[in-house]
Order: C-alpha cells, then sequence, then structure tokens
C-alpha cells in the first residue's frame, strides 16, 4: 500500500521556545494576526507573543473574542479583522479553539464560500494554501498544531463542522511545555483525555499506517505516564514536557489516520449542549471503548493495553507494534486479556483524573434523550464514524448515545 504523511514545515518544541515566534512571522509575512482567546489575554501570554514580534519590527493586532469552543461567529469577527488589517501571516496562541479557528480565518483568506461547503457533506475542496500559520498550543491534548482538521460551530444549524484538508495545515507548531503549566487539573484532564482519544482512535482506525502507529502508541505511553502525575500537581518540568510532546504525537497520528466512533459521537454533544470538546471526548471513551473493544483487533488492544500500563522505557512503543496476524501464537490466553483489560486500564485512568459521566456533568436528561436522534444523524454526517473498521448504524449510535449518559466508570 502506498500512505502519505502530512506534517507543520516548522515543528519547533521545547521550553522557551515560544521567542521563536517573532522570527518566524517575519519569514513568511509583513503583518501578523494574533488570534487567541480572553484567558490567554488575561494570563499575559497575547502580551508576550506580542513582545516577540514588536521585536522583529513587525505590525501586528490581535483577535481575542474565541470562547470556550470557536464558532462561525468568532471565525467571521476575526475575518473581519484580517482582511481590514491587510494581515498576511497568522498566529494563535491558546487551546485548540484557538487554533481551529485560526486555521479557518487563514483558510478563508485565500478561498472563497463559505465554511459549511468545505465539510465532507459541503463536499468542496480548498483550492488555494492558506495564509501561513503559526500554532501555538497552551494546553496539552487537541494536537490541532500539527493537524489538518478545524472544527467549528455553525451557529445556524447547531452543527459541529469538521473539516480535514491539507489547506488547513499549520505552516509551523511551537510546543512550549512552560506554557500549560498555568493549567488548572480539571483542563489538564480533559484535554490529556482528548489527546489519548486521539492516539486511541488513531490506532483502531481503518486509515491507521505504520508511521501513525508509532506516533500513536507512543502519545499513549506517554499520556497514561505522566498524565496523572501533571493533574495531582505532582509534576516536574520533565512531565509537562512529555504530556505535551504525548499530545503532539497523537495529534499527528489522528490527522494522518483518523479519529472514529468517539470523536463523531463527541461533536454533537459539543454543539447542543456546549461541553468543551476535551471532556464531551473523555466522557464518552470508555463507553464506546468498550462497545468497539469486541470488534476491533485483538492484538492491537493488547498493544494500547501493554503502552497504558508497561513502565516508560524507551522504544517500548515501536517494540510492541505488531502487525494483525503476527502475534506470538504461543500466548493467545495473555493476548486476550491484555485485550480486555484495556476497558479497565482506560476507567482507571478515567476515575483518577475526575472524569465523570454526562448526567454527573450537569446536562438535563429529557433535552438529551430528545436530541439523541439528532446528534446520531450529525455523527454518522461527521465521517468519522466511517474510519471504524467496522460498519456503524445510526440505531446502534443512538443506542450508545443513552448507554453513555448514567455510565459508570467503577
Amino acid at each position: 500500500m502506498i500512505h502519505e504523511v502530512l506534517m507543520p514545515s516548522r515543528m519547533i518544541y521545547g521550553a522557551g521556545s515560544l521567542q521563536r515566534v517573532g522570527g518566524l512571522a517575519k519569514l513568511w509575512g509583513t503583518k501578523a494576526l494574533i488570534v487567541s482567546d480572553p484567558v490567554m489575554l488575561n494570563n499575559g501570554l497575547v502580551e508576550r507573543c506580542s513582545l516577540y514580534i514588536a521585536e522583529m519590527g513587525m505590525p501586528y493586532v490581535s483577535y481575542c473574542g474565541v470562547h470556550t469552543e470557536p464558532t462561525t461567529k468568532h471565525v467571521e469577527e476575526c475575518l473581519d479583522i484580517c482582511r481590514a488589517e491587510g494581515c498576511d501571516v497568522v498566529i494563535a496562541i491558546g487551546g485548540g479553539s484557538c487554533i481551529d479557528a485560526a486555521k479557518a480565518v487563514a483558510v478563508l483568506m485565500t478561498n472563497e464560500g463559505s465554511l459549511d461547503q468545505y465539510t465532507p457533506l459541503g463536499g468542496q475542496q480548498f483550492q488555494s494554501e492558506s495564509l501561513p500559520l503559526i500554532a501555538i498550543p497552551t494546553t496539552a491534548g487537541t494536537g490541532s498544531e500539527v493537524t489538518k482538521v478545524t472544527v467549528i460551530i455553525d451557529t445556524k444549524s447547531q452543527v459541529k463542522m469538521m473539516i480535514s484538508q491539507p489547506q488547513l495545515l499549520p505552516k509551523a507548531a511551537i510546543v512550549d511545555a512552560e506554557l500549560i503549566k498555568s493549567c488548572p487539573p480539571s483542563v489538564i484532564a480533559s484535554s490529556g483525555v482528548d489527546a489519548l482519544c486521539h492516539a486511541i482512535e488513531a490506532y483502531l482506525s481503518k486509515k491507521a499506517q505504520p508511521i501513525t502507529d508509532v506516533w500513536a502508541l507512543q502519545a499513549i505511553q506517554l499520556m497514561s505516564k505522566h498524565l496523572p502525575i501533571v493533574y495531582n500537581q505532582q509534576a516536574s518540568d520533565h512531565h509537562y514536557e512529555q504530556i505535551a510532546l504525548g499530545a503532539m504525537l497523537a495529534g499527528a497520528a489522528f490527522s494522518n489516520a483518523s479519529v472514529t466512533l468517539i470523536h463523531g459521537m463527541s461533536r454533537p454533544i459539543g454543539a447542543l449542549f456546549h461541553i468543551p470538546h476535551g471532556i464531551s471526548n473523555a466522557m464518552l471513551l470508555p463507553a464506546v471503548l468498550e462497545h468497539m473493544a469486541s470488534r476491533v483487533s485483538a492484538d492491537r488492544l493488547a498493544n494500547i493495553h501493554e503502552m497504558m500500563t508497561v513502565e516508560h522505557k524507551e522504544g517500548t512503543a515501536f517494540a510492541a507494534i505488531r502487525s494483525d496476524g503476527q502475534t506470538d501464537q504461543q500466548k493467545p490466553i495473555a493476548l486476550k486479556e491484555k485485550a480486555a483489560s484495556v476497558l479497565l486500564a482506560v476507567k482507571s485512568l478515567c476515575c483518577t483524573l475526575g472524569i465523570g459521566n454526562l448526567s454527573q456533568y450537569g446536562i438535563e436528561r429529557q433535552a438529551y434523550m430528545n436530541a439523541i436522534s439528532k446528534m446520531a444523524s450529525d455523527a454518522i454526517d461527521s465521517g468519522s464514524p466511517a474510519n471504524c473498521p467496522f460498519i456503524v448504524t445510526k440505531q446502534e449510535i443512538e443506542q450508545l448515545y443513552q448507554a453513555c449518559f448514567d455510565y459508570r466508570y467503577d
């Protein structure tokens, strides 16, 4: 088979790497647009970013209006500023919402039409490269800094649009673990489990390939080992660096191998009930994985279990990769036990991180049940469930939505 991998042309990571933003912006443009949110504005990170740009003698403007989940309203407001100010390079600093909004702005600056035309249902392809985009994540979760994906809520239809096209890939990613230290434990947990979802789904996707397998397994190992330590606020710089690296690898894996059922079901919940993306993924992960477990490769589930439970050793992820049909035939019982234990490992991690179910989050039961049919249709329309190695029906998804509401992790 022939495989293809798409990545940003520059990936800069390590403590203090934010200071490289000015040089990159100067390399690719003459006036910068900074896209961020009120949290980043208030904690001083937008100002720090601005100073590095100003040091290069480069003019800039900012838009800090992205709130929680990016919407078409945010994109339109930001696009108006970008056009009026004549910006030719875009810098996103913040969580996945800021980066996704910036991707949409950068690509609409050079392509006609509206975002809904470029969804799987819309069917159109971007014809021109976007403005150069420098993506700087401040959470260890979405991996949006290295993906060709943006997710934007259409405020008219209340649909969470997922668009995946090469033109959305950032020109550069700057991953500075120092920037995630200000995240509260709740954000660390939700964004971290989001990254774990990316890695698990990429590894189980029918579009998985050898390179994405390496990235996905390494990400599973890094997030499983270091995320609880960071969440419990017992972390050294090393632990922060490892979850930042894990989130980036998970993003690269799913950008090239796609996500599956968890993300397909998560987006409609976020669109209708305004739950942050990472949290809705986290609440769905155990129940949906349990449903998938009997229908995916036991070989791959065993590898995931190994990554979640073995001691962190250099090269372990590479050694664990096995193709279907090439497992150790002398230990079939051990293989089945590991495959069955994946769910226990995931539930244990969710309990450690304080992840609740949908009912515990405070969603009104009847409103949720009334929305199940629409959510199931929207999930299928997103295209993600089609990446499962088995056929998923609307009825099946509806039953899963019902089961997830009161799902017990213990």
